[in-house]
């Protein structure tokens, strides 16, 4: 009798079984079945829905050659920086396969795993085939700092090859709209994260184009670290007079000779830093050229024009920002 009845429950279990997973079937099948962890530490099988039953089973390990931490993930995606990856996937924004991850640090295999942003589908590169790119631009005035901008204004990404902008590459940091000089684009989320964020100290040199009177106490407010009216703390800044451009420049129906020529060395991102400084000193910037960023020189780059970094200022950029890897 007890093994007519153990039958019994075995039939109706397969019969259950087989009616959920006949449920599964109609249902959405890119949609991700929880996870469950499975042999080894650290080893995690997925089921997944993607093509016919039966389901794809597959165990990532974490530490694999072929996974990589999420947010590096869409960083390298020229999706965003690694720290607003951070923000957007504890924000719950992301999706791994389906399922909405708040662990930045999950690795994942850009090969394989799907990871959609606010319901847009990311395009992944697997690491082993992916080739970063890094660009020196000579950005020019009244060109703005973005991807895209709502004002239908001309921006960095329109002095690109079509070529260069399928491969999404993204500015390292800003120049104002009135400013020119030295910009660096680049695919390499961990890279452009380093250069702007603070704990590393980026220095970053400008030539800055004043007219009024600089005076040394101006310079050594600029030097000993000031205090913008906003009331933002700045760093110190390194700050000489290299000269005088000798033009002729008119105020108030007055001509004013001269403009005081300034080289400027920040290493903090503050928004329109040298401008707000000058300000505060009353000094007025008529021109302002970012001459490098790191160790990466303008040099004599046309304005408007493009480059790629060569091997070696790769390699001493990296180094700058204490990364050991090396370009291809």
């Amino acid at each position: 009798m007890s093994s007519d009845c153990d039958s019994i429950a075995i039939t109706i279990t397969i019969a259950i079984a087989i009616a959920i997973l006949n449920r599964i079937e109609r249902e959405n099948r890119e949609q991700v079945l929880p996870c469950y962890p499975l042999g080894q530490a650290g080893q995690i099988v997925i089921l997944t829905r993607r093509g016919p039953p039966p389901y794809c089973q597959r165990v990532t390990h974490p530490e694999s050659n072929q996974t990589v931490r999420l947010n590096k993930v869409l960083a390298q995606s020229g999706l965003c920086s690694r720290r607003a990856a951070d923000e957007m996937i504890l924000e719950g924004a992301v999706m791994v396969n389906g399922e909405v991850t708040r662990t930045p640090g999950i690795r994942i295999d850009p090969g394989r795993d799907r990871v959609r942003v606010r319901g847009k589908d990311i395009p992944l590169t697997p690491e082993k085939h992916r080739e970063l790119l890094y660009l020196a631009m000579h950005k020019p005035p009244d060109v703005v700092t973005t991807a895209h901008d709502p004002q239908g204004r001309k921006t960095v990404m329109d002095l690109l090859s079509s070529e260069i902008r399928r491969r999404r590459p993204f500015p390292v940091g800003r120049l104002d709209l009135l400013s020119e000089g030295l910009l660096l684009l680049t695919t390499d989320g961990e890279t452009a994260l380093r250069m702007t964020h603070p704990r590393w100290e980026h220095p970053k040199t400008y030539h800055v184009r004043v007219r009024g009177h600089v005076t040394r106490e101006k310079l050594e407010t600029m030097r000993s670290g000031m205090q913008l009216a906003e009331g933002e703390r700045l760093a110190p800044v390194e700050v000489r007079i290299i000269g005088n451009d000798g033009t002729s420049y008119r105020q108030n129906g007055r001509h004013s000779e001269g403009g005081v020529i300034l080289e400027m060395t920040l290493r903090q991102g503050v928004n329109r830093q040298i401008r707000r400084m000058c300000r505060d000193l009353r000094l007025h910037v008529l021109g302002l050229r970012r001459l490098s960023q790191g160790p990466i020189q303008l040099g004599d780059l046309p304005s408007g024009a493009c480059r790629s970094l060569t091997p070696k200022e790769i390699n001493a950029l990296l180094d700058s920002l204490d990364l050991n890897r090396r370009p291809a």
